[in-house]
């Protein structure tokens, strides 16, 4: 449970950042916005919002339990946004990635490129060393709502390019060192942590999924350790 809102100096180091762990109490800070668990509303969109702000708008609950997930229960990869290119959605991220684009044969196979891992902080050279990630996996999203939603709309979430990094390409290694882990239990390298807290409450917002109190927490602490960092999303349809 979120009690207070820490005022946190731009000096701290995210290296020391705890993947989880209850927020530590302070004392009171003139100027400082206390935050509920109980969340308001969300908007439809929101642009530019503070993390913290956002944070407030994910209803807090207790992850459902996994009986009946599987990977099968969230189609992918499908055609994509353009059904007539030969290109699946996992091959149309990679290409919206590539710093330096690859040469597309036939099929869709992709030879050369350049891509940046944000996850490790490495450079990618080969489209067949990169996975596309769902920014919350498909497990978490299962565990935070989606074994509620229609196959339809669990397909629609698998695939969905409709959002910055609701989809990531990530090198392999980096992904699975995520696998299916909330912010409780997984981070990427301290560089990228901000940006992947406001990209994983942008995600959740998106798609209305719920957080347990540990990913709250580790979100709490991500949000302290970034007060600068804000969080831009829209509803999906």
């Amino acid at each position: 449970m979120i009690t207070n809102l820490l005022r946190v100096l731009p000096s701290l180091a995210l290296s020391v950042l705890p993947l989880a762990g209850p927020a530590s109490a302070s004392p009171s800070v003139p100027g400082a916005t206390a935050v509920s668990a109980a969340p308001v509303q969300a908007p439809p969109t929101g642009t530019n919002v503070p993390l913290f702000q956002a944070l407030t708008w994910i209803e807090e609950a207790p992850e459902g339990p996994r009986d009946g997930y599987s990977r099968t229960q969230f189609k992918h990869w499908n055609k994509g946004l353009n059904p007539t290119d030969g290109c699946d959605t996992r091959k149309e991220v990679i290409l919206a990635e590539a710093l330096e684009a690859p040469a597309i044969g036939a099929q869709c196979a992709l030879t050369g490129g350049r891509w940046w891992s944000e996850y490790d902080q490495v450079w990618v050279t080969s489209a067949s060393s990169l996975d596309v990630d769902h920014m919350v996996p498909l497990a978490e999203a299962w565990d935070s709502g989606a074994a509620a939603w229609t196959a339809a709309r669990r397909e629609a979430y698998a695939n969905d390019q409709g959002a910055p990094n609701s989809l990531i390409a990530v090198s392999g290694s980096s992904n699975r060192s995520k696998a299916d882990r909330d912010p409780a239990d997984w981070l990427p390298v301290p560089a990228d942590r901000c940006k992947y807290a406001a990209d994983w409450v942008a995600d959740k917002l998106r798609w209305n999924l719920t957080a347990d109190p540990a990913e709250r927490d580790a979100l709490t602490h991500l949000a302290e350790a970034c007060p600068a960092t804000t969080v831009t999303f829209e509803q999906a349809p």
